[in-house]
Parts: structure tokens; sequence; C-alpha cells
């Protein structure tokens, strides 16, 4: 019988005959006819009818597998099948290391740079992997494994074994090295019990690469096997729905991925571009760079993924667009042996010049044939997981033996390449010579023999201890949770791997100086997140020596987290200085960026600030508004006070005004002079002198008022120009209009009879222009205790000045003082207007009426002209009007009879003064 036969009939004869036959049964007893029952079911399928042909095609399977079965297990009866139950097709696989003890640990790792893929055609068994040896890891396993046997406080009187298997970096490897750990397999073959038994370790140290750990932690997990990675940095592992019995000592690219960016941000370049290996490892962690990248304005210029077994013509395309790419730096977040293709494609392309950004994956290996390629990535610069110091582990790599004995032939292949030679006793002559198995490491430096950074040997170390610390941990009963449920203290032959788990996710504990233990995610802890950052530099022999120029801690506050040593490091390019890579230069102080449409934010344009704005810092995004009091300089990189404006009398305009103030007062004092020194003259006299003189005393008040208008405000200013423009306004007026009043009322008296002028004396007179005087001190009295005028600041007119005036405080108090003066002004025209036709030599009325004619004119036109007049020119308008106004009243009231008096005395009579003349209109 074929082997094929026999492994049907294996599988067959474990269906139970009579479970086919209760199948059979059930099935055809099913159908709804009454009529069926009872009877047997060959016959009851006979009797279906047409419409029940789904039921009656059932029931005939049924009947033939009855009847395979039937016949299976007659033939296996009869056959005698040497071989057991279980049996695998697959070749053998022994661990390439491997220890008996009380309690297994499990071990993948790939020992391996990569594997060769071999062509599947599906017709035989698939061909096994040729891979080219690295060791230090395993070994390191190893060594942390009998150094815990050797210690009394960890697990004492128990012992730690090991399997240790290669996985090459493969998927399916590791799987199949997975299944091979907790299977219990022994010379090939599976014990009859070795379905139900419980699996052979507790836990497995690996996986090297993401992508076989997301495989080996997805197809344990419902075993509840723990997987600690040392190596396994993608971020997807994180998540503990997915993957509940994942751990790693190693920290998630979450952080570095951050730390990436924050370098890139470090040496201020913002233009980048990407590759990343097509897999778990490179496209989480591209993933994660880009969305934090973005979150810090780091812009990324083109983002490729490439793995070692694309097409030629796609890592042409790649190498085509770093080639016309403007970015002068690349971020590689890849794994080694895909970074190695495409650095050979570079080197052939004789692409040079860019400088490269590294992963821990690739950056820290010491990979020989990268030195043929350092004229391509010379100066390359990245994140490696820190160096630590494993005491004794340098000489315990150094004196590491190989064996023969099946299971621990893991030196064999490594060491026969190393010293070339062979193990093998062969009859023939070997073109090889013979090891001894005891060859010198002295002098030899490569990845296995290299401890200056232990990094990821140690993350190994570190998880051996904490699978060591968790079952030490469970076997004293610290945690009475992780015990069965009795309570009782589990035995070291009985430990389930969940309880391992458990016990895995509270371990604490301190080793080489360093406290270790798993946060929520099985990630390691926060102090624990730091890297290395080293630098590619060559070597006087032709290799790459890693070194490290600095530190990157995530622990640390922003600003903080780099520890730099800048004069040690090498830069890509002839210059060997820190290459520039912006997509657009960096906009100065006193400019703000803009983005080009369609661009990514870190291609801009840089425009200058607007008037009153600054930017005091480089690549501003915005513009600052400067303080209403301040401006900004001609750089605008800085606010500076601004001009204060008011009418000074430094200015030229002020000082033009002050002159015509003490002139209009100089001339009053002049004609107040010429008036006195002819006080008995008749034309004096018959003006009413008294008045005269007090309204000369008036025009002199108003045009010094003038004068508190020049000047830096101050309240004491403010409130006495006002009040001091209106008194004295409201004083000249009343001197007018009792002028007016006192001419009108002298014709009058000139009827017969006629007494009027009783009540036109001079204390009249005088009561008359106090008392008008007085209501308009009232109004200024009771403005300054309500809301006087105050000091004010204007910004809104300008933004490179202040406009410093008087506000009025009460805009309805000055209206009223401005009203009541016109109301006077009025009042006084009024009469003039009156009296203007009555027929003297001398008419007193016409003058009057042509100066409050005057008066009137300069303050309707004030009232626009003030309003539209900005700043200072709002006060130089004010002042015209008071000079023009009063200027106006002097001419047309005072220098005609001036003009008598100095140039005309033969008029200056009473009979030349009381002649009548023809009356003329007005």
């Amino acid at each position: 019988m074929t082997r094929s036969t026999n492994l049907f009939l294996q599988g067959v004869s474990r269906v139970p005959v009579h479970s086919s036959q209760k199948m059979s049964n059930t099935l055809c007893s099913q159908q709804p006819n009454n009529s069926l029952k009872g009877l047997k079911p060959a016959e009851a399928c006979r009797r279906l009818s047409d419409s029940k042909q789904e039921e009656r095609l059932l029931c005939i399977v049924s009947k033939l597998t009855e009847m395979l079965l039937l016949v299976a297990s007659l033939m296996a009866l009869l056959t005698k099948a040497e071989d057991p139950f279980c049996k695998l097709w697959s070749k053998n696989e022994l661990p390439l290391f491997s220890k008996d003890g009380d309690i297994i640990i499990g071990g993948i790792f790939s020992l391996n740079d990569s594997p060769v893929d071999a062509s599947l055609a599906f017709t035989s068994l698939p061909a096994e992997f040729k891979c080219k040896r690295e060791l230090q890891c395993a070994q390191t396993m190893i060594f942390a494994v009998e150094e815990i046997n050797n210690r009394t406080d960890i697990l004492p009187g128990v012992s730690l074994g090991y399997m240790i298997y290669d996985a090459c970096r493969d998927i399916r490897l590791a799987l199949k090295s997975a299944m091979a750990l907790v299977s219990r397999k022994e010379d090939g073959r599976l014990n009859d019990m070795s379905c139900v038994k419980p699996p052979n370790v507790l836990a497995i140290i690996g996986q090297t690469s993401s992508s076989p750990t997301v495989g080996i932690a997805t197809t344990l997990g419902p075993f509840n096997i723990p997987v600690i990675s040392h190596s396994s940095s993608c971020a997807c592992l994180s998540n503990k729905n997915l993957f509940p019995t994942f751990f790693r000592t190693i920290p998630s690219d979450f952080y570095q991925s951050r730390a990436l960016v924050q370098l890139v941000k470090h040496f201020g370049w913002t233009w980048v571009g990407a590759v990343r290996s097509d897999n778990d490892y490179g496209n989480y962690g591209m993933a994660m760079f880009l969305q934090i990248a973005q979150q810090e304005g780091v812009c990324i210029e083109y983002s490729e993924a490439i793995f070692r077994t694309l097409p030629r013509e796609k890592f042409l395309r790649i190498v085509n667009t770093m080639k016309i790419s403007s970015s002068k730096v690349i971020i590689a977040f890849m794994s080694s042996s895909d970074f190695e293709i495409l650095l050979k494609e570079l080197y052939i392309q004789n692409i040079t010049g860019f400088q490269w950004i590294g992963t821990e994956s690739w950056i820290s290996v010491q990979n020989p044939s990268f030195a043929q390629y350092y004229k391509v990535m010379s100066g390359a610069i990245g994140m490696a997981i820190s160096n630590a110091v494993i005491p004794g582990l340098k000489n315990f790599l150094l004196n590491v033996r190989p064996s023969g004995t099946p299971g621990n032939a893991g030196m064999v292949k490594y060491w026969e390449l190393l010293f070339n030679c062979t193990l093998t006793k062969q009859d023939n002559v070997s073109v090889l010579p013979q090891c001894s198995g005891y060859e010198d490491f002295t002098g030899i430096i490569n990845q296995y023999t290299d401890t200056s950074n232990l990094g990821k040997s140690n993350n190994v170390y570190k998880a051996v201890y904490a699978v060591a610390y968790a079952l030490h941990d469970l076997l004293q009963c610290k945690d009475t949770k992780v015990t069965s449920s009795n309570k009782m203290c589990v035995n070291r032959m009985n430990i389930e791997p969940w309880q391992v788990l458990n016990s895995l996710k509270k371990v604490n504990f301190t080793n080489n100086e360093e406290n270790f233990y798993f946060d929520e995610n099985g990630d390691p802890a926060s102090r624990v997140r730091t890297y290395d950052v080293v630098n590619w530099q060559p070597n006087k022999d032709g290799t790459i020596d890693i070194v490290t120029v600095g530190g990157y801690f995530a622990f640390l506050s922003a600003g903080q987290q780099f520890k730099m040593n800048y004069d040690s490091i090498v830069w890509a390019g002839k210059e060997n200085k820190v290459p520039r890579s912006v997509c657009s230069e960096s906009c100065q102080p006193g400019t703000r960026k803009a983005v080009q449409k369609g661009r990514p934010v870190c291609c801009y344009d840089c425009l200058p600030c607007t008037e009153g704005e600054i930017s005091n810092t480089t690549d501003s995004s915005d513009c600052l508004k400067c303080p209403l009091e301040y401006k900004s300089n001609k750089q605008k990189d800085e606010c500076i006070l601004k001009d204060i404006e008011f009418l000074s009398f430094q200015e030229i305009m002020g000082l033009l005004l002050v002159v015509l103030s003490l002139f209009g007062a100089f001339l009053t004092l002049l004609i107040t002079l010429v008036f006195y020194l002819n006080r008995e003259t008749p034309i004096v006299r018959a003006n009413n002198s008294e008045l005269s003189f007090l309204l000369l005393f008036s025009l002199t008040l108003c045009f010094l008022c003038s004068l508190t208008f020049i000047g830096e405000p101050s309240e004491w200013s403010c409130m006495l120009r006002h009040t001091a423009f209106g008194i004295t306004f409201v004083m000249c007026i009343s001197c007018v209009l009792g002028k007016t009043i006192v001419v009108l009322m002298a014709f009058r008296a000139t009827i017969p009879g006629n007494n009027i002028m009783k009540w036109f004396g001079v204390m009249q007179q005088r009561l008359s222009v106090c008392s008008f005087t007085l209501i308009q001190i009232l109004i200024c009295l009771l403005w300054l205790l309500t809301s006087p005028p105050f000091p004010n600041k204007i910004m809104r007119h300008s933004t490179e000045t202040i406009i410093l005036e008087c506000n009025l405080g009460s805009p309805t108090a000055f209206y009223a003082v401005l009203g009541y003066i016109g109301i006077l002004a009025c009042l006084c025209f009024i009469l003039a207007f009156l009296a203007r036709k009555l027929p003297d030599n001398f008419n007193e009325a016409k003058f009057i009426t042509f100066s409050i004619l005057i008066f009137c004119a300069v303050w309707i036109t004030f009232i626009p002209a003030y309003i539209s007049s900005p700043g200072k020119y709002t006060v130089a308008v004010e002042i015209f009007a008071i000079l023009a106004s009063s200027f106006g009243l002097l001419f047309c009231i005072f220098i005609p009879k001036c003009y008598i008096i100095l140039l005309r005395p033969e008029r200056n009579t009473k009979k030349h003064l009381m002649g009548k003349i023809p009356s003329k209109s007005v």
C-alpha cells in the first residue's frame, strides 16, 4: 500500500463509523412527510418526492460516506502501519542551539541577514533556505540563561533550558520555528498525545524583524504563549487587542519616528525625501514619521517603498526620483538587506552627496559589504539602540566552540566559513583543511565578535531576565492572582503559559544598574526609550566605523532631548559641514511666510510685513501687530514708539501762529495806547471810551488765549484753552453788543421828551457786560466740574504718529459755550444792522455790522475746516479762527478811528461828527 493511501486511511480512521451512521440517520430522518417514519434511511431516500432533490442528494452522500468509512476500517485492520498516528511531512528541523532544563525558553532569531527566496512550483516540498550567519544575539541568550542558572537569587533549584531556531528574517521560517517550539517534536515525529499536551516552551524570545514577529504573535496568541522581541519595533505591535501576548525590550517605532523627526528639526532640515521597506516595519514606521513630521513642520518631497524582491526597474525609478529631487536629506526606514540593494543601484548610477538618516535596523549594522558603497552614503547619521555593558559577554563569545551534537550545530557552518576549513571528516582529499574546533577568535572583528555596541544584544539579555524574574515571582507566589484557581502556589513542572504571561505584565527588576519593566502596551518603560546617535565614518583600513556622536533621551523636555558632540560628526559631501535641505530659504525678520499654492507648507514666499506690523523671528508665519503707541521700524523687525504729534512752539506753523497772536495783542495794546492818549478827543468820547477800552482789553485776551492752544496738551492747558476762549470771546461780543445798543439808543434819545438814555448809562453798560460774561463763566464752571477737557492720544488717523490733543470731555458743554457766543453775535449783528443807516458822519453801527459779519463768516467756515483737518491742523484751524475773528473785530471797529486820530485830525471834531450827510444804504 502506498504512503498516500496510508495517510488517507489514518485520517479517515479517526472518524468513528457510528458517528457517520448517526449523521446519515439524522439527515434522512428530517423529512417532513410522516409517512416516512419507521422506514430505514435507504428506503426513506427512495420515497422522497421530486421537490426534495437537495435532501435526497444529501442523504445519498451520507450513505456513500458511511460505506467508504466501513471499507477504510476493514483495510486498516488488514494493514500493519508502521508509522505513528501523527507524522510530519516536512523534513525534521532541529534547533541550532538547545539545552534541556526544568523550564525551557524558546528563541527565534534572524541569525542570518536575508534568505534567497526559492521558486515555489508546488510540485515538491520547498527547498531549504540559504543564509549568511550572524550569531551574537543567540549566544547572548545562551549567556544569559547560563548566568541565571549559576545564580542563587533567581530561580533557586530550577534550571533553565533553551531551544533556539533561525528564522532568517522570513515569515514562513518564523512560523515554522514557532510551531516547532510549541509542538514537542522529537526526531521528526509527534508523540501520541502531542495534540493535547501543553506547549514545549513557556515563552519565546524573538523575532528580529517586525513582519515575522507579527506572524508569530498572531499564531501563538490563542495559546497565551508570551513572545518577547528584542528587535521588532513596529508600532503596530503595541496594539493589545491584536497582540495580547506580545512584549518587547526595544522601544516602539513611535519613539524612533519621533526621534528622527526631532533629529531632522535639530539640524534645520525641513525638506527631505523618504524611502522605506515595503513591510510592516517600513510602512508603519514611515507612516508614523510622516504624521509626526507634518505636526512639526517637516515636509516630505517624496516617499517611496522598496523590497529586495522587486524588479530592478522599480529601483531605477526610485533612484531617478532621488536624482531629480531638490532635497538633500533622505530618511531611510528600511532593513539592512533592502538598503544594501538600493545602495548597490545608487553606486552603479554614481548618485552621491545625499545626507542619509537611518533607523536602528541598518545604521548600526556592521556589514562589511557596505564599505564599498561608502561614497554613496558617507556621513550617514541615525538612531541606534543605546549601547550597554554586559559583563562577561565578550569573553563568553570568544570561548564558544562548535559542536557536532544534533540540536547544537549552530556554530558549525559559521566556524567553517570564518576559518575557511571543514569540521566534517571526509574519506577523500578535501580542498579545505580540517578544522580543529579550537581556532582562536583573537584579532577577528566581525558582527559576532564586535561588542562595541551591544544595544541589540542587551535587549536579548533583558528579555531573558524578564522571563526569569516572571518565573521567579510565579514560583515564589508573590502574586496569588496568577496562580491556579485554588490559590495554591504553582509547581515548576505544571506552569502554564498564561501564568507566565500575567507575571510578565508585573515584572519589575534592576539589572546592570538599569530599572526595567513593561508598560500597559508591553513596551519598555519611558526612561528606557533612549537612542544613541551614530555616524558612519571611514576607517583607515577601508572599513566603516560606526561612531556614537550623541544621544537622544525621550523623557527629557523639548529642546533638551539631544546631547551631541558636533565636532566629531562627519557629514556628507566634500565640504564636511551640515548640509542644507529646505524647499525655500528662511524668511528673515521683517517678513512672513506665504505658502505657495499647491505645494507643501515648507515651500513658501517671503512677504514683507505691512505698516504697523513686525516679525522678529526667522520663518515667522504671521506678522505681529505693534501696540497702539508703537509703530514698526524700517526693517519691520522691531516696534518703536510713534512720533508724538501736536502743535508745538518749535515748528514753523506754531511759530507763525505765535507771531500772529503776539502781533494782534501788540497791535491791540498799541491801539489802546492811541485811544488812551486821545481819550479827550471827540471821536474817542463819542464811541463810549469805557466800552472801547474794555473791548480792547478783551481782544488782547482773545489774541493771547490762542497761545494756550500751542504746545503739548496737559490737564491745565486743556481746561484753560477752552474756557479762556469762551469767556474772552463772550466778553468781547458783550462789549460790541453794548456799544451797538448805546449807538442805537443814543439816536433814539434825540427825540424830544425821550429819556431812554438814563437806562443805558455807564453803570448799566458795565452791568450788561458783566452779566453776559457771568453766564459764560457759569457755563464753563459747570463744564469743568462735570466733565472737564483732558489730554488725549489719537491713534486712529495714522500708523506712524500719535496725535496728542485735548478731548472736550463734554461735547454738550463745548457746544453750549459756542452756542452762547453765537447767540450774542447774532443779536449784535441784528442790532447793528438795524442802526446801519443812522444819519451821521461817522456811523459806528456800520463798522460793528461789518465786524460781526466777518466774525460770523469766520466761525461758520471754521466748522467744516475743523472737522476735516487731521491732527495738529485741527488746533491750527481753531487758532486761525480765533485770530481771524479777533483781527476782524479789531480792524473794523478801531482802525477807522485810528485813521482819523492819526491821519485825519481835522475830522476829529464834534462839529464834523455831528454833521448831517446824505443817507446811503449799506
